[in-house]
């Protein structure tokens, strides 16, 4: 029988679903968490997966998923990327896909299958409007894959409305086509952690009593030179805060730390580099404020988790952040550095509205699940190997 249409009676042990989780082998931030959070509750639903790890000797990935039957190409990322486009000029790589019948991109890559479904997620389109925050080789690969990605996949995924508007404007993709699953908060993040794991938290990274927490990969599209600008100012009269950058180096990371230096703010800013994600929602409780500038974002996880642990945020308002933080933080223009001074300065001197933002959050926090996220992303599953819908 035909893969590509399966009867209506044919159950989910049918799918045959490879989910691409080569980011979260490598343990990196963003598309990473979307990879494993997303697998790990396809899991819990009974949806049987197969993953794709560009080279199993580069995996980090932990139970369940490192016990999944693992796909590779076996060579560098770079030569997968390299051959994943070559593919749609030469031959397809159904050869590293035995029997796979719906492969999930997640990593914003689709080698061309012949022998298989797609559905590609299409996380942002940040490569478009903001092309010099990117290495020239990932800047042209996107710019130059991504339309053909999007034409041979099945159905595309994206994270947000906003990444669904971007979607349909800028490729003309039919809108049918195209399924808004918002990212979801893992169970780990709740209020009030327990106060053993924050002050253990606080000893490992260093961190004072009281501080301005950011959590992201360090690069230019996070905007964090701004939020140095505005911590400067709040700084002259909170002597007492510190700022905390939890997360890594990214692409073109200089630009920070050289207004970091130039600010003259080295003593008062904890740089922590990778934090394990078991460690996050302690994180989250050592902070009075959160603060997430991004200029463009598809979804914008760490605010969501922040809100989910309890903690006020203050969050740029572009792009698709007032879809994640609505009326449950302060939203402000990413580059206005006044603005940042104000809402951050409120923040910090007034209990009352923390206590409010905190309630706004919690409740906010609630409606994004990747339970919800898992079921919605099978449905589309069965949509495109034709198996019908479960009941609900």
């Amino acid at each position: 029988m035909d893969d590509h249409n399966r009867p209506n009676g044919a159950s989910v042990e049918d799918l045959g679903v490879c989910i691409d989780l080569t980011s979260a082998a490598l343990r990196r931030a963003g598309l990473g968490r979307y990879q494993s959070s997303l697998a790990r509750a396809l899991l819990d639903i009974g949806v049987p997966l197969t993953a794709f790890v560009h080279d199993v000797r580069a995996s980090q990935l932990r139970p369940p998923l490192s016990e999944l039957r693992t796909h590779q190409y076996g060579r560098s990322l770079r030569r997968w990327r390299l051959r994943a486009a070559m593919s749609y000029v030469g031959a397809p790589l159904d050869r590293t896909f035995p029997g796979v019948r719906l492969f999930h991109a997640t990593d914003h890559l689709l080698p061309k299958l012949r022998r298989a479904r797609s559905v590609f997620t299409l996380h942002d389109t940040a490569y478009v409007h903001h092309p010099e925050h990117y290495l020239p080789r990932n800047r042209i690969y996107l710019q130059r894959m991504v339309p053909r990605f999007l034409e041979h996949a099945d159905r595309v995924i994206v994270v947000s409305e906003h990444a669904r508007r971007e979607a349909v404007g800028i490729y003309d993709l039919d809108p049918g086509r195209v399924d808004v699953i918002p990212e979801g908060v893992d169970e780990r993040f709740r209020p009030d952690p327990d106060p053993t794991a924050v002050d253990a938290v606080r000893r490992r990274y260093g961190l004072p009593e009281r501080s301005i927490l950011y959590v992201g990969t360090i690069q230019p599209r996070k905007n964090l030179t701004t939020l140095l600008d505005a911590f400067a100012r709040v700084r002259e009269h909170h002597p007492d805060l510190a700022l905390v950058v939890a997360g890594e180096k990214g692409w073109l990371f200089r630009s920070f730390f050289d207004r970091l230096r130039a600010l003259g703010l080295g003593s008062s800013v904890v740089v922590t580099g990778h934090v394990p994600d078991e460690d996050l929602p302690a994180l989250f409780g050592s902070a009075v404020v959160f603060a997430y500038p991004s200029l463009f974002e598809g979804f914008g996880l760490p605010p969501l988790e922040a809100m989910a642990c309890g903690l006020p945020v203050v969050c740029s308002d572009a792009t698709s952040l007032p879809e994640v933080v609505g009326d449950a933080g302060i939203l402000v223009p990413p580059l206005d550095v006044d603005a940042w001074v104000a809402a951050l300065d409120r923040l910090l001197e007034d209990p009352a509205a923390r206590e409010d933002l905190r309630a706004r959050g919690l409740e906010r926090a609630r409606r994004f699940t990747w339970d919800e996220a898992a079921r919605r992303t099978l449905d589309v599953y069965r949509a495109v190997t034709g198996i019908a819908p479960a009941s609900r």
